[in-house]
Order: structure tokens, then sequence, then C-alpha cells
């Protein structure tokens, strides 16, 4: 086998994610994956929710909007104080890198959208400066 047919089969075996970070050096492979597990918990917390106002409706396609949410409260649960600091690490700094991320995995097949999605769906979706503050409940006991 020659160099140039050894190339063609390493080219044509590139995981097409691989390719994509070659492509795209934007975000960081951490920050794909977190944005998937963050459509599932996303997912599973709307489907919850509509089960419980309507279970005889089992949607499962969430809007950009409903994404970016759960991708806040997600990274909060994950990381707590940290979660926009972690974000920031992998390259995400607002609501429409976010979009970047789902519109990238989406052309190399990696998810799916409706007809209805558009990429602007995630612009400025929330104030990333302080989305991932901590919030504190003030208790009514003043003792």
């Amino acid at each position: 086998m020659d160099r140039k047919s050894e190339s063609n089969i390493v080219t044509e075996k590139v995981h097409p994610l691989i390719e994509l970070l070659q492509q795209d050096q934007r975000y960081h492979l951490e920050a794909y994956q977190f944005v998937r597990e963050a459509l599932a918990y996303a997912q599973e917390i709307l489907q919850m929710k509509a089960a419980a106002e309507s279970p005889e409706e089992g949607e499962n396609h969430i809007t950009g909007q409903q994404l970016c949410e759960g991708i806040r409260q997600y990274s909060l649960q994950q990381y707590g104080y940290m979660a926009k600091t972690v974000l920031n690490t992998w390259g995400i700094f607002a609501t429409g890198d976010f979009g970047e991320i789902v519109y990238n995995l989406i052309r190399i097949r990696h998810m799916k959208k409706s007809d209805s999605d558009r990429r602007e769906d995630f612009d400025d979706v929330y104030d990333f400066e302080t989305a991932f503050d901590p919030q504190f409940e003030l208790s009514g006991n003043d003792e």
C-alpha cells in the first residue's frame, strides 16, 4: 500500500467531531460534550414538567431558549459557583455560543433540528455575566 492510499484510509476514519474541532477551534471538546449532556438533562426536566401538566403529550423537542435555560441549570448543578468560569474555559461566553455549538453538531448530524428552529433562537437568552451568580434567598425569620 502506498502512502497516498494509507493517507486516504486515515482521513476516512476521522470522527466527524474531531474534524469539527479542527475546522472550528473556538470551542473545546468538553463544550460539545457538555451541551449534549445538558440537552438530555433539559429534555428530561421538561418531559417531567410536561407529564405533570398534561400526561397525554409526549413532546421531546425543545427550543433554543429552553436549551439555554437547561444548560444554565445543568451547569449550576454540575459546577456550582464555578459554572461560568468552567464554560468560559471551554470558549463559551454568551448564549449565542450555545447556538454555534448546537448548529455545529447539527451540521455533523450529532443533533437534529425542527423546521421552526433557528440559530438566532440562542442569541441573548440571558445575561451571561449574571446568570450564574449565586442566588440567595432570605428567610422570613428575623430574630
